[in-house]
């Protein structure tokens, strides 16, 4: 009998969302976290950057949030492959993380990556 949970998002970089990484599957569940660079009411489509990285974020499925550029989002979602293998992560969660540190945020997912693989590959 096959799951229809819903996944929790796996942690991940702007940065780490590109055609030939494992994240990048059709219908991934993903975490990621940037800075909203751009914002269309009309269609509810986000831009959030985090260094070179950028993601669209389909937010049509969100409510009380107000976006305002420059601020730090975290969103959790299902990442959209398009045919010409654009990402579009179609958002389940989104919320405000102003106030954040970003540097220690990617040092901590580098740290917990490092753990997952020391303890988590070995028998």
């Amino acid at each position: 009998m096959a799951s229809s949970a819903i996944k929790s998002g796996a942690l991940v970089s702007l940065e780490e969302i590109h055609p030939s990484s494992p994240f990048f599957k059709q219908g991934a569940s993903l975490r990621v976290t940037g800075k909203l660079q751009e914002y269309s009411v009309e269609t509810a489509i986000a831009i959030v950057i985090d260094g070179n990285a950028n993601l669209k974020i389909n937010t049509q499925h969100l409510r009380d949030l107000s976006f305002r550029v420059g601020s730090l989002y975290q969103f959790i979602g299902e990442l959209l492959i398009q045919p010409d293998n654009e990402a579009i992560l179609q958002a389940r969660v989104g919320r405000n993380i102003d106030g954040i540190d970003l540097n220690l945020y990617h040092q901590s997912l580098q740290l917990l990556r490092q753990f997952q693989a020391d303890h988590l590959s070995t028998p």
